[in-house]
């Protein structure tokens, strides 16, 4: 979370901060802020709200350099506000600082420079970390290089951080450290960009290197320099080429990027798949995990870790795994697994599946399983980051740059990726070839299958302009499908604040009936395979309660339209795919319904894209 942007070469800094800032405002939009050096001069403007706040406070103003910082907040000490805003400035006036993360032991040190005369500001833990690189820098009794004050700064702080640092008395200078969260150095023609992830540099350079953890790297008169904070050892990094174009990390004709993402799926389910199949053996190929195939089949127990929409994909690769390949698999939040005493042995398998690969609780949870012995996998979106190269093995879903803070085109990214690989230990195991054609066959068929939903959205408005109203939602499911009510239901809250559940569909009784009466929606999804007598018992209950029935449904029948006050029916297709085809009316259902309620649909309230801190 927080989007930093650093930027020195020949151009004035001021239009490259402010275009990076914009393409990283799903990171956080709580404030921003630019600090540049020019003219031996430090000059910094921030405000709370937008980057548009931001750039209408510039627009009145003579700010320019060549070199400078800024960057776009997701609050997580102190309010949203101007003081609390990034760039933090020193009390001198000379040393300015973006930082993402969290500086744990920021109360201790605050108090001990607190004594030494040294006055805040803000109620920021990042203004710790610029107040005591001042001290360091210009009370030190032996003078030091502002590179090596940066330097004993972070080796006495305890947390997670990404972070630039400029000083007007080095002006040529701009420095930036990670130790948990992620930075990726951009090198151009005679200029260089530093930010939290590539989409800000591409317009100017697609030749990239992504910082690790433990490393700094000092950009002065034209050359940058990578070294180890603890030691000052260089490391040599290779130089990677990204593949993203302006045009993926735009909006294009969609008045959303949610929306955008959503109609992306017509292709992006089939850009996860190519070149992955192998029809004629009902089976797939899935280089990136080639060299552990072994392992993972003979694995005695798999883990399934992950946060948020990503821990719902978890739960449908629960399923799968276990049906195709016999195989136990437990599905954990990261935020919890990293913390809990879990049995892990050298014939565990951890997935870990993030869409930006820069998940801080999902990494956290591989580094505690690779030290314990087990394989690690991952699934995740972004190349190059975090998750891909610290997991032994992982497969890529190739979807696209994913902009809108709630998730669409990943999810359904991710659940293909769990098909194909559930489906390649299954035939490798008991899974007949018929079976596996099946299967291959109704992937193969969802690009159009996507195309009809798609051409559905009348009805979906329908239906969301008859319910906007209702406080409170109900998702229901069974078997595979109750994860997808569980994601439709985070869906509507995350993006129209409408209170919504997702609940097994037979657990309805033991609770959740209570709620039930003429103003509640309840959604239920209910495929024409062999639970849906069941899930039709249920729906028979909720419409004894005078409950607002919306069906989603692959095949209506009589019965079914006489019980739903709303039928969305989607294209039959393989139980096992459905969970795609649904989950993207749900998206689209939450897209109308926030739409109907005036909401912020691509920065909702209080979330961002990347959860980068714990």
């Amino acid at each position: 979370m927080c989007g930093i942007v650093g930027y020195v070469g020949s151009k004035d800094s001021i239009p490259v901060l402010l275009r990076g800032l914009k393409r990283l405002e799903y990171r956080g939009y709580d404030s921003a802020g630019v600090a540049v050096l020019h003219e031996n001069n430090l000059h910094f403007i921030k405000k709370a709200g937008k980057v548009s706040s931001l750039q209408s406070f510039i627009d009145d103003t003579t700010i320019k350099g060549n070199l400078g910082i800024a960057h776009t907040r997701w609050a997580t000490h102190g309010e949203p506000n101007d003081i609390n805003a990034h760039p933090h400035i020193d009390h001198t006036e000379k040393i300015a600082l973006v930082h993402n993360g969290i500086i744990e032991n920021y109360d201790s040190i605050k108090q001990a420079l607190i004594k030494r005369g040294v006055p805040f500001t803000s109620n920021t833990d990042s203004e710790v970390l610029v107040q005591l690189i001042s001290e360091l820098y210009y009370n030190n009794n032996e003078k030091i290089s502002f590179e090596d004050a940066v330097r004993a700064a972070l080796q006495e702080v305890i947390g997670a951080y990404g972070i630039v640092v400029i000083c007007k008395d080095e002006p040529n200078k701009l420095i930036a450290a990670r130790m948990g969260s992620p930075l990726v150095l951009g090198i151009g023609e005679g200029e260089f960009l530093i930010a939290s992830d590539a989409s800000p540099i591409i317009e100017y350079t697609r030749n990239v290197i992504y910082l690790d953890d433990n490393e700094l790297v000092t950009i002065d008169d034209g050359h940058y320099s990578i070294s180890k904070i603890d030691s000052k050892n260089i490391v040599n990094k290779t130089l990677t080429k990204i593949d993203l174009t302006i045009e993926e990390i735009e909006k294009g004709e969609f008045p959303h990027f949610m929306l955008k993402e959503i109609h992306d799926q017509q292709h992006s389910i089939s850009d996860t798949m190519r070149g992955r199949f192998n029809l004629e053996d009902g089976t797939t190929q899935l280089g990136g995990i080639s060299d552990y195939f072994s392992n993972i089949l003979s694995a005695s127990r798999i883990y399934i870790t992950a946060c948020g929409t990503s821990w719902h994909a978890g739960l449908i690769g629960k399923h799968l795994i276990e049906e195709y390949a016999r195989v136990p698999v437990h599905v954990e939040y990261a935020s919890e697994f990293r913390y809990r005493n879990v049995i892990i042995d050298s014939d565990t398998i951890l997935i870990a599946i993030s869409q930006s690969g820069e998940t801080a609780d999902t990494l956290a949870a591989i580094r505690k399983t690779k030290k314990l012995g087990a394989i690690t996998l991952g699934i995740c979106n972004v190349v190059g980051s975090t998750i891909s190269r610290e997991t032994h093995a992982g497969i890529f879903t190739h979807t696209g740059p994913e902009i809108g803070v709630a998730s669409t085109k990943a999810f359904t990214a991710q659940l293909t990726i769990l098909i194909m690989l559930a489906l390649k230990l299954g035939r490798k195991k008991n899974v007949s070839k018929n079976r596996g054609k099946k299967l291959i066959r109704a992937l193969r068929d969802i690009d159009q299958d996507v195309v009809s939903i798609l051409k559905n959205s009348d009805e979906v408005k329908k239906v969301a302009k008859n319910t906007w109203k209702a406080n409170n939602f109900l998702y229901l499911g069974r078997g595979v499908n109750f994860p997808i009510a569980l994601e439709g239901a985070l869906k509507l809250k995350e993006i129209s604040y409408i209170h919504a559940e997702g609940y097994p569909a037979a657990e309805m009784k033991h609770g959740p009936i209570a709620l039930i009466d003429e103003n509640m929606p309840v959604v239920f999804i209910a495929p024409q395979d062999d639970s849906f007598s069941k899930v039709l018992a249920n729906i028979e209950e909720v419409k004894a309660r005078n409950g607002i029935i919306i069906t989603i449904t692959d095949k209506k029948n009589n019965l079914l339209e006489s019980l739903s006050d709303y039928i969305l029916t989607i294209p039959n297709t393989h139980k096992h795919v459905f969970p795609i085809t649904c989950s993207i009316i749900l998206q689209m259902l939450a897209y109308e319904l926030a739409i109907c309620r005036g909401c912020e649909i691509d920065q909702p309230r209080n979330l961002a894209k990347s959860v980068t801190v714990e």
